[in-house]
């Protein structure tokens, strides 16, 4: 569960009520495809033949630049959650960090369902004792990675959420 139970309307569209405006609302996704996409290559090493994860970045990042729609990237996170039902570990955390990022068109609350699913697949892939400074490092590495006009926004949402996230943002 990475979403919380009472929605912040600083992560609503103006639109549905909120105060998230449609350029920010973009840029939350573009950065959550990035948090899933550096670690894409996780699952793609374990499923070559499987796109639908890599697909579901592209519809993230091609529903923030107006060329596929909100209903288009939802369908894509469905199938790059489905990518990761049979799998575990870092891949089966990378496949989820891809749907998520593909859900923030839906829902722009699911920006950090993104960078904690590849916080957690950055972890998986070293022994338990070093878990910690791995995900620091991919923690520290999506901090950088933060647009300014939505940084403050993410690093106050790590701040509410990290709980229910697993604890990974604490970097």
């Amino acid at each position: 569960m990475i979403l919380p139970k009472k929605r912040d309307p600083r992560f609503i569209t103006v639109r549905r009520g909120g105060t998230l405006q449609d350029a920010d609302h973009q840029m939350l996704a573009i950065w959550a495809a990035a948090c899933a996409e550096h670690v894409l290559h996780l699952f793609e090493e374990i499923q070559p033949h499987d796109e639908r994860p890599r697909q579901a970045i592209q519809l993230a990042q091609a529903w923030a630049s107006s060329e596929a729609t909100m209903t288009q990237a939802r369908t894509a996170a469905g199938h790059a959650n489905a990518a990761a039902r049979d799998l575990s570990g870092a891949a089966r955390f990378a496949a989820f960090a891809a749907a998520q990022a593909a859900a923030v068109a839906h829902v722009a609350a699911h920006e950090l369902g993104a960078a904690a699913y590849a916080i957690k697949a950055a972890r998986a892939t070293v022994p338990e004792n070093q878990a910690g400074a791995a995900g620091l490092l991919e923690c520290e590495w999506q901090r950088a990675q933060l647009p300014g006009q939505i940084r403050e926004l993410v690093l106050d949402d790590q701040k509410l959420r990290n709980e229910i996230c697993w604890f990974v943002f604490d970097c």
